[in-house]
């Protein structure tokens, strides 16, 4: 019987021939990842009581949810890192200004390659299963652990692979196709498992694409989730890794727990939101009737891609975002930012009335750069909408694709992106 994709990085990394679902590994870690949360990490591994870290060559650390930093309290934090780093030595270092999102700087900066063994101290950095690596969120007393000795027990997980066939309909992405599943599974559905996504469906997408997928596994539970390491992520990633990269698939005679089978054309006729307070509260677009949008944010690790900017332009062009409406927009890196900007999205997107950030978490997280008052709604193509994730605890946020974004900005209430970009533009008065 062969293994999975999870199992096979797992046995490797531990030394052994095989695993099972359920076994106890200690792995050695290829690349650990902290943001801001390095300064718990760093306090937890002085308590430990040795000198330096295990390999400062194998430790990045991004400045990513309070940038630039909004409160004195963070500047304290952040200056302790950054004198940690200096201290240690350590090589990978992404400050204010330098880098952007964790789980996009990453990838960018040639950090990830498959059948790597990746810990980060955030829940999403399973989005680097899109490159093939067995990545997954650890606390920060964990993290100082790895940053001692260079590995961490894991439980192998079962695995759920997923097969998506058939063609997306207009307006229709991956953000529409994980949230899908996610109503579909639950918040648990994938609890502790590994999830392997393939297919046709899935085999057409982007690498960005395929990161929305990885990133947003996790609201259902999954500890760590793949896509297929094939051409196109060999393409991505051969401009940024030095050496050979691996072709690392699951065995054909792999045992998985369950198997899931769609269409994406056949089971996604329209859009899907997550609605407040849950990620798998998701309901198709006409279900909801008219839901005011008083924000709308384009961004995050999820969806702050180029790709995402690239629609959101599109359907916004000519247009005005409502006047009931402010659109937010923060691109997930500054490489995204400046080729965003060289490509002229972002001046699409601000003729139309957004805002660009710099990129960071900021509202996602709910501590800066557009968080919501009481009785507000939002649309987001972030990743969590828990009740007061965004600001106040009164607030309501929907979760939605760029696309989605983009429209109800336009429209000042949830809208399906062919109702604005079928109306004909109003014309804008030079100023």
């Amino acid at each position: 019987m062969g293994m999975t994709l999870a199992e096979k990085i797992l046995a490797r990394a531990s030394g052994l021939e095989r695993v099972f679902p359920d076994q106890i590994v200690v792995a050695r870690v290829d690349l650990a990842m902290s943001h801001e949360n390095a300064d718990l990490v760093r306090k937890s591994f002085l308590e430990i009581g040795v000198d330096r870290v295990w390999d400062p060559s194998k430790i990045v650390i991004v400045f990513d949810h309070r940038v630039p930093a909004e409160s004195e309290r963070t500047a304290t934090t952040h200056k302790a890192v950054r004198e940690f780093v200096a201290a240690q030595a350590i090589e990978h270092f992404y400050d204010v200004g330098r880098g952007g999102i964790c789980h996009q700087v990453l990838p960018e900066e040639g950090h990830v390659r498959p059948g790597m063994v990746i810990v980060g101290t955030d829940s999403h950095t399973t989005t680097h299963g899109a490159f093939g690596a067995f990545a997954t969120g650890i606390g920060a007393t964990e993290m100082a652990g790895v940053w001692t000795e260079g590995a961490l027990w894991f439980k192998v997980p079962a695995t759920l692979r997923v097969i998506a066939e058939g063609d997306f309909r207009p307006w229709i992405s991956a953000k529409d196709l994980i949230l899908h599943l996610i109503g579909k599974l639950g918040a648990a559905g994938a609890d502790y498992r590994a999830v392997e996504f393939d297919g046709p469906a899935i085999r057409r997408m982007s690498v960005a694409s395929r990161m929305v997928l990885s990133n947003l596994a996790m609201e259902m539970g999954a500890k760590v989730a793949f896509t297929p390491v094939d051409e196109i992520l060999l393409d991505y990633l051969r401009p940024r890794v030095a050496g050979k990269l691996e072709m690392i698939a699951a065995d054909p005679d792999a045992c998985y727990e369950q198997v899931i089978r769609l269409d994406v054309g056949e089971d996604l006729w329209e859009p899907q939101i997550a609605c407040p307070h849950a990620v798998d509260r998701v309901q198709p677009l006409s279900a909801l009737g008219d839901v005011p949008v008083h924000q709308a944010v384009l961004g995050s690790c999820t969806n702050g891609r180029l790709e995402d900017l690239e629609v959101a332009a599109r359907i916004v062009a000519g247009r005005l975002v409502h006047p009931r409406t402010r659109l937010i927009v923060i691109p997930a890196s500054q490489r995204v930012y400046r080729e965003a900007m060289r490509l002229g999205y972002l001046e699409t997107l601000m003729a139309a009335g957004a805002m660009i950030n710099p990129p960071g978490c900021g509202p996602c997280v709910g501590v800066h750069q557009g968080i919501l008052a009481a009785g507000e709604s939002c649309v987001s193509s972030t990743n969590r909408n828990f009740l007061g994730r965004m600001g106040s605890k009164d607030s309501f946020v929907y979760l939605a694709s760029p696309a989605v974004v983009a429209a109800s900005a336009i429209a000042g209430k949830l809208a399906h992106p062919e109702s604005i970009v079928q109306e004909s533009a109003p014309c804008l008065l030079e100023v």
